[in-house]
């Protein structure tokens, strides 16, 4: 003990060493309720001051270039888009429309809530407004036909993470900046894995309402006029995921530029078609969009800048070669990858420790030769599993404030979307052709 805080003292040290150092100031700002941005700056520059000796100005420079990507610009956007149409008709549109086809079935009124997440996330790619958005407008009617409010918050937290997965989503994007990897590409590998978690929480929610049937009432058949009248408002809300998605499949524009569209089509939809939004309104999606982004944008260089130190101090390096993956198999390191992303997104914001890793796991990505498509989404289920999993689930908190309720009648349910989550991450790392299928007929690959 005594030669180890000589060498911290001295600045001689290995890598194992330095990491331990750094994760040590990390979780002791957490514990002391520092915001994240304060642990990731301080330890970098404990790094870059006691241990590298390189020019702090170097902070600077690395902060910046996390933020420089053109790919970033299409965040906020997405975010714009997301903030404008929680505030307007378009999740209620959505919602409607799938309800009055499969409300009376049982298991109905959960199924639709599975299946609105799933549209909504492509909507506006953002897990917390699908929270508010589908969650707000759901819970009420499961409430009423009986369902218990644990099943309820637990199913609202994970189907609106699915958010993660179907395009536009924020965390492929940043992905896609920090692997250097075609984000287009990540739009359209994200679709199949989302829609198979869709149809796995389905599942489960229609085995549930048969096994409580006694305590669930079903909702009343809707005829063909109020089905028609559903479609009728509903089809322009639909139009976001097809002029998006369509957009980027058919190569008619970039994400970037879906982005924008998307900020344009909520706009006219919400303030000049529904009237739903004023002026006022759109000033306040702005400032709340204005927000976000600062602290995601800050989040980024901050991560840029610990990123650089680590790869300066060859970090990456001398980790993995303790974990023998140079000659492993593809599926050992997924897993490896899998389980360092669910267990760190369990206690970290997510997009933090998309920063972190990713540096570290990049060079064993690419020597291994693994698709780093099929990477990014399996790394970002995993931080889609860790916005809905005790104890620091961004999601969990969402709901907390959202819906008024205690931490743990928040999470007393996520156990059994858990597991099916877990699955998924299975299927993924067996079956790669989950996601790579459609990204291979998209781009001829």
């Amino acid at each position: 003990m005594l030669e180890f805080l000589q060498n911290i003292i001295s600045g001689e040290l290995d890598a194992f060493v330095i990491s331990f150092t750094l994760i040590f100031v990390m979780i002791v700002l957490l514990f002391l309720s520092f915001p994240m941005i304060v642990p990731l700056t301080v330890a970098t520059l404990v790094g870059f001051i006691h241990f590298s000796g390189v020019p702090l100005e170097n902070i600077i420079q690395q902060m910046v270039t996390g933020i420089s990507p053109n790919a970033l610009v299409a965040v906020p956007m997405f975010i714009f888009a997301a903030d404008i149409m929680t505030r307007g008709h378009t999740a209620k549109r959505l919602l409607d429309v799938i309800e009055v086809f499969i409300g009376h079935y049982r298991g109905g009124l959960p199924i639709t809530t599975c299946i609105s997440c799933t549209l909504f996330g492509s909507v506006s790619g953002s897990t917390q407004a699908t929270v508010v958005s589908v969650g707000t407008i759901m819970r009420p009617k499961m409430l009423k036909a009986g369902y218990k409010d644990s099943f309820i918050l637990a199913l609202i937290i994970n189907a609106s993470d699915i958010a993660w997965l179907i395009p536009p989503s924020i965390g492929l994007i940043l992905f896609g900046v920090l692997a250097n990897a075609n984000i287009a590409e990540l739009f359209i590998a994200g679709i199949g894995p989302g829609i198979i978690l869709a149809l796995l929480f389905s599942g489960y929610c229609y085995i549930y309402s048969v096994y409580h049937q006694e305590s669930i009432t079903l909702s009343p058949k809707a005829n063909w006029s109020q089905r028609f009248t559903a479609i009728k408002k509903s089809i322009l809300p639909l139009g976001f995921p097809v002029l998006i998605v369509g957009g980027i499949y058919s190569g008619a524009f970039t994400p970037t530029e879906a982005a924008a569209f998307s900020v344009l089509y909520a706009l006219i939809l919400e303030v000049v078609i529904y009237r739903k939004l004023g002026f006022k309104d759109v000033i306040d999606s702005s400032l709340s969009t204005g927000l976000i982004t600062a602290v995601v944008f800050i989040l980024v260089g901050a991560g840029q800048a610990f990123s650089w130190y680590i790869s300066f101090e060859m970090i990456p390096q001398e980790l993995l070669a303790t974990l023998n993956l140079e000659n492993a198999s593809d599926e050992y390191i997924l897993f490896v990858i899998a389980v360092a992303f669910v267990i760190g997104c369990m206690f970290v914001d997510s997009i933090v420790v998309l920063l972190v890793l990713i540096p570290v796991f990049m060079p064993i990505i690419d020597s291994s030769g693994i698709d780093p498509i099929l990477v990014g989404v399996v790394v970002t289920l995993q931080m889609a599993i860790g916005s809905a999993t005790p104890p620091f689930g961004c999601d969990i908190f969402t709901a907390i404030a959202v819906f008024k309720k205690s931490y743990l009648e928040v999470v007393r349910g996520i156990f059994p979307f858990f597991l099916i989550l877990m699955l998924m991450s299975a299927i993924l790392i067996f079956f790669p052709d989950t996601a790579l299928f459609l990204r291979d007929v998209a781009f001829d690959k």
